[in-house]
């Protein structure tokens, strides 16, 4: 029987307090009120995911008039780690008699809110891969950016660095080269000395994944707003600095990786080795099919004959909750996505990615090949770049390149 596959993620939005330069949609815990209040609200949080999520996998079914199968969960955030370790062990038993056991299931924590029973309920619970949102290694650049990461509950920075290395030990003991560490570059005060110095501490643990991510300051986020009265957060006093280089930041640091063996298999992520690529994002940049569960979530249902549909959560934690618990649909937007925008979509994400867009998915949805599509485009880039990989030039300059393209496509509609 044909079964339709399906990545799964589910949104835990939850934080200790946002950093200043994020404009995804979060809730941070103390405004939730005292301990016990808190405590209450993630239980019932929790279990309004759960239900939710079975339901719309039973929805999808009934839609699709076929089983699902999941290859990958992803449990991000926000911070899944604040959800505790009782409630995650909840979440990921019943998990497992909804979905059964994907061949991948990841969790994001943050080094502030995770502790080692909390790795361990995860792994012993089918957890194969811990993304942890380091950021930075550097205390002053983290308290600049509006990071509390920097903050363990130590006495000192020595201390600090103690606790950090321990975490990392213990995550790298648990989870081998599950283990994958989130860097960024162009943070506050950050120079190149300091995010190769960043890399290289990374490096000494051996995750099996590295992401490297380019800030962008995003408009009407309290980063943007200090960067234009040139200002700090957490000291008025003092100027904040963001590097107008911060491309040649990026660059060193993405060679720093290539140069320690770490293949460069996606715009902003390195693998040790192909064994270590994440399938769950894989799946993204390869459109394939996956269901988004919780405010703010969307996830995207393609057709064969080239056309899908999006469902998006509303950002109202609230009206989530309220909806499960009174067994009505929680607040969504659907957008249905006809054959041009899913081929540009196509192309935006495929492209992302060191092999491209599935060729045979391309084929099956849009009923031409990527060559057929764009023919002059990929002969530009090719004549352009002579005897270099195409596809490599193509990651490192998607914007112009998909600039020619998409001007392609217009011209042939």
């Amino acid at each position: 029987m044909d079964t339709l596959d399906l990545s799964l993620y589910l949104h835990i939005p939850f934080c200790t307090e946002k950093c200043d330069y994020c404009d995804f949609y979060s809730v941070p815990i103390n405004s939730l009120g005292s301990s016990a209040e808190q405590d209450l609200f993630l239980t019932r949080y929790a279990e309004a995911l759960l239900f939710e999520t079975e339901r719309r996998l039973k929805e999808t079914v009934s839609e699709n008039r076929m089983p699902v199968f999941v290859p990958s969960l992803y449990i991000g955030g926000g911070t899944p780690s604040l959800l505790g370790e009782k409630r995650i062990v909840r979440l990921l038993e019943c998990l497992k008699n909804i979905v059964g056991i994907p061949e991948e299931i990841t969790i994001e924590a943050n080094p502030e809110t995770t502790v080692p029973s909390f790795l361990q309920s995860c792994a012993d619970h089918g957890v194969t891969r811990l993304s942890l949102g380091i950021q930075s290694f550097n205390k002053t650049v983290l308290k600049a950016a509006g990071r509390q990461g920097y903050l363990l509950s130590c006495t000192n920075e020595q201390e600090d660095n103690i606790a950090i290395d321990n975490l990392l030990n213990n995550a790298k003991t648990i989870f081998g080269q599950g283990l994958s560490l989130d860097l960024m570059s162009g943070l506050p005060g950050q120079n190149i000395n300091i995010l190769l110095k960043d890399i290289e501490k990374a490096l000494s643990y051996e995750p099996g994944h590295i992401s490297l991510y380019a800030l962008t300051v995003e408009e009407g986020t309290p980063l943007a707003l200090r960067s234009k009265n040139n200002k700090t957060g957490k000291d008025q006093n003092k100027k904040i600095t963001l590097k107008e280089n911060s491309d040649d930041l990026w660059l060193s640091g993405r060679d720093a990786l290539k140069k320690a063996g770490y293949e460069h298999y996606e715009i902003s992520n390195f693998a040790r080795s192909s064994a270590c690529r994440s399938i769950h994002n894989i799946r993204y940049w390869r459109m394939n099919n996956w269901l988004g569960i919780g405010p703010a979530a969307s996830g995207t249902i393609i057709n064969s004959n080239g056309t899908g549909r999006r469902i998006s959560y509303s950002t109202d934690i609230d009206k989530f909750i309220n909806a499960v618990q009174n067994n009505d649909c929680p607040p969504v937007v659907i957008e249905d996505l006809e054959r041009n925008t899913l081929l540009k979509e196509t192309l935006l994400m495929g492209f992302r990615y060191c092999e491209g867009p599935d060729p045979v998915l391309f084929v099956q949805r849009l009923g031409k090949t990527i060559e057929e599509v764009i023919p002059r485009t990929l002969f530009k880039w090719q004549k352009k770049i002579g005897t270099q990989s195409i596809q490599e030039t193509i990651m490192n300059y998607l914007n112009l390149f998909l600039l020619d393209a998409f001007m392609e496509l217009e011209k042939n509609n």
